[in-house]
Formats: structure tokens, C-alpha cells, sequence
């Protein structure tokens, strides 16, 4: 069978296979005309199944299948589209549609479309010279947004996909969340979340036991670290990569510097400059796997040299993957806030007062800075003096009114500041 062949059978197979759509996502993709929407996160955060619910909105709104092309191009089948041979695409639909080309719109779905190497001219082009409307996938950010903006000429808007936020994982439920809660529905939302607590966001380890849930995120952890990192940037230390990775997983939401990893690996026999150090951490980034959170200043010289702050892409899966040793609640509880806030903020960072005291987030916003700190709980009076003290004093130099403490349970408020347990936090991110 030639690569014809197999692409016209991939397309009509697709077509007459029921579509795995999963629980609706809270992201809604507006299509712009001229301009392919392309969804970017980490692997196995449900970006495919969000093709299909997108896909299953078109034919609910009286769309053709045969209007539809569909191609992972995971699938091995497809390996020989790689070497160049992108064209065949567009041809192996038409030869099936024939009467369609340049007379009805064709929606194009690409999904993990980072496999094949010049993919960008392709899709230019698509766009260009066929009446198509174009949504792709990708599991990298610098993929699909520094090289996209170059390649792509501005015909492209970029949507990012995380996990199951609490939201989403109460609608997975059937929890309904929105609105007054009565005694009744708080009680369910504050089970569920307990359930989020263990198991996190990733849709597929929802409602799996706990042996099964780490195995599941081991498998992650390991993928993401080969096939976003070590293969696409071709590492020649795969084992610094993997080393690196777990050190930074030990001590989610604390303080690390270049010089302090570079040593840590050298300790370990690893001989890995600095540089590559650097391009690892933005690797991790561009991959929606570990986030750098630097200091809100002024400076960016300032903001880039002082010490940073790293978080994973999901809570759970840090304490399936970590050692334990280093990591704790608390931690994990800041590193939940922090994926709450940057699933809706695309710039999170943290504040140190002019007197040395930290507050863990602050995010720029257009009516003022949100100013969040964490803290499991403030039932000890000197934790509570702390943390209120480093939240006051944040809050007057930046002139916010209303400052946020959240914690695993408590709830309260005290002179303009909220406490407020995570759930409810999470639950009202979108009204802040």
C-alpha cells in the first residue's frame, strides 16, 4: 500500500469511528477566519480529546463528516509524512472529495503535528491556497509559539490546555459547583476536591486506584522527559536530563538557582555547563511540565538574576514521581495554587517586600495586582503574625485593598484580608 493509500484509509476510517469525547472541557475556542487555532500542553492533559469535542460541536451544528479531516500524527502509519511529504495530505482528501476543493469549507484537525519537521510552510500554505479552517495540537510551547509566530506570518491564535482544573474534574462528577452553595452541595464539592487532592488533573488517572495512578504518572514523567527533551533537542546527557528533572521535582515551590543545579549535577559526576543547565529548565518549560516563577520587579535584569521559584504541572503527579523526602503538604498545596493561577494568567510571579518578607504569588492584572499567599494553616500564632505581616506589607506598596491567604480549610477575613480554603479558591479564581 503506498502512503496514498494509507492516508485516504486513515481519513475514512476516521470517520466512521465513534468519537471519545470525554468530559467538556472550560475552554472554548473561537475560530477566526485566516487563522489556524492551535492548542498547546502537556502530553496526556487531553488535547486530542478536546479535538473531539470540538469535532463533535461541528457535526451537532449540521457539519459533514466528509467535511472533516482528522490525523494524529502519533500514529506510526504516518512515519514516512515526516520525511517532507505533507502535500500528500491535502491530496489523498481530495482525490476522495474531489468536488469539495475551493467550493466548502474542509476543518482540518492536526494533532501532535511537532512530529513531522516542516510542518509550518505546510500549513501556511494549506491556509493560503484551500478553504479550509485548521486546529492543531502540539505538546510544546516554544514549538507551537516562538517558532509558530516566524513560520506562520500572524495566521495563528494559540490556546493552552492544562489538566482537569477543580472545575472540571467536579463536572467529571457530575458536581455542580456553580452558583450558591447549599450545606448539601458544599459537603459534595468538599468530597470531590479531597479526591482531587490525590489523584490531580490528568483525566486518565481520575477514579484509578493509587498504585495504578503512579505507575500512570511514572509513565508521564519518563515520556515527557524522552520524547519532549531528550529526542526533540537531542541531549547528548539524557541522565543529567533525568536527574535534573527529579531534583526539581524534590523541591517544587522553593528556591533554585542555575549555579546551585550545575553543582548539584556535578556532584553526581554529570559535566554539564551552565548553559546547558539554562536550556534544560526552558526545555521543562516549553514542555507545560515545570514552571519558573522569578520575582515581580520592575528590572527585568533584577527579576532574571535573583533566585526562582519551580512548579509542576500537576501536584499529584509530583508526589508520584518525587523521592518524598523534601516534599510536603504545604508545598504541594502552593504548588495547586500556583497551576490554579496559571491556568488563567499567562505571568505569575512572586514579591519580596522592601523589608525581605515574601509573599508566594502576585499577578499583574488590569485592576490591580492579585496579591496570593499560601499557608496550610495559621491556627499557630507566630505562622499567622508571619504571613499576615509579609501580606499587609506586600499589599500596601502595591496599593491593593483585598489580599488572599489560602489554606487547606480555614476561612475567615481579616482587615482587608481574605482567608480562604483552596476549593473555594479555586472555585472563585475566574471572579478575581
Amino acid at each position: 500500500m503506498t502512503l496514498l493509500d494509507t492516508l485516504k484509509s486513515l481519513l475514512l476510517d476516521f470517520q466512521e469511528t465513534p468519537l471519545e469525547t470525554g468530559v467538556p472541557r472550560r475552554l472554548r475556542i473561537e475560530a477566526v477566519r485566516g487563522k489556524a487555532a492551535v492548542c498547546i500542553g502537556v502530553r496526556r492533559g487531553g488535547k486530542s480529546t478536546f479535538l473531539f469535542q470540538v469535532i463533535r460541536r461541528l457535526l451537532d451544528g449540521g457539519v459533514s463528516p466528509e467535511n472533516i479531516l482528522y490525523l494524529n500524527f502519533f500514529d506510526d502509519r504516518l512515519h514516512d509524512l515526516r520525511n517532507g511529504n505533507l502535500g500528500l495530505i491535502s491530496e489523498a482528501y481530495y482525490s476522495i472529495y474531489p468536488a469539495k476543493k475551493n467550493s466548502q469549507t474542509v476543518f482540518c484537525f492536526f494533532d501532535e503535528i511537532q512530529e513531522v519537521t516542516g510542518w509550518e510552510p505546510f500549513i501556511e500554505r494549506l491556509m493560503r491556497t484551500e478553504k479550509v479552517e485548521i486546529f492543531l495540537t502540539g505538546s510544546s510551547a516554544s514549538m507551537l509559539s516562538k517558532e509558530i509566530a516566524t513560520q506562520m506570518r500572524g495566521r495563528a491564535l494559540t490556546w493552552e490546555i492544562f489538566p482537569f482544573s477543580l472545575s472540571e474534574f467536579l463536572d467529571s462528577k457530575d458536581v455542580l459547583s456553580e452558583g450558591q452553595l447549599s450545606t448539601k452541595r458544599r459537603l459534595l464539592v468538599q468530597k470531590a476536591f479531597e479526591e482531587y487532592w490525590e489523584c490531580g488533573g490528568f483525566p486518565e488517572v481520575a477514579g484509578l486506584d493509587r498504585r495504578l495512578r503512579v505507575k500512570i504518572h511514572q509513565e508521564y514523567f519518563h515520556t515527557i522527559l524522552l520524547r519532549d527533551l531528550v529526542d526533540r533537542h537531542d541531549i547528548a546527557h539524557p541522565k543529567a536530563v533525568t536527574d535534573l528533572a527529579h531534583r526539581l521535582m524534590d523541591n517544587v515551590a522553593s528556591m533554585y538557582s542555575i549555579n546551585s543545579l550545575t553543582g548539584y549535577l556535578k556532584a553526581l559526576g554529570h559535566k554539564v555547563p551552565k548553559s546547558a543547565v539554562s536550556d534544560y529548565l526552558e526545555w521543562f518549560e516549553d514542555a507545560y511540565f515545570l514552571f519558573t516563577v522569578r520575582l515581580y520587579d520592575a528590572s527585568l535584569a533584577r527579576s532574571n538574576t535573583n533566585p526562582k521559584k519551580v512548579y509542576a504541572i500537576d501536584h499529584a503527579l509530583v508526589t508520584s514521581v518525587s523521592s518524598g523526602i523534601l516534599v510536603n503538604s504545604g508545598h504541594l498545596l502552593e504548588n495547586l495554587v500556583f497551576t490554579g493561577l496559571r491556568r488563567i494568567y499567562s505571568e505569575v510571579f512572586y514579591y519580596k517586600t522592601r523589608t525581605g518578607r515574601e509573599v508566594d504569588f502576585i499577578v499583574p492584572h488590569r485592576s490591580g495586582p492579585i496579591l496570593v499567599q499560601v499557608c496550610e494553616s495559621l491556627a499557630d500564632p507566630h505562622t499567622r503574625k508571619r504571613e499576615m505581616a509579609a501580606l499587609g506589607e506586600a499589599m500596601e506598596e502595591r496599593g491593593v485593598s483585598i489580599g488572599r491567604i489560602v489554606t487547606q480549610n480555614e476561612e475567615e477575613w481579616i482587615d482587608g484580608i481574605q482567608v480562604i480554603p483552596v476549593w473555594k479558591f479555586l472555585l472563585e479564581l475566574l471572579q478575581l
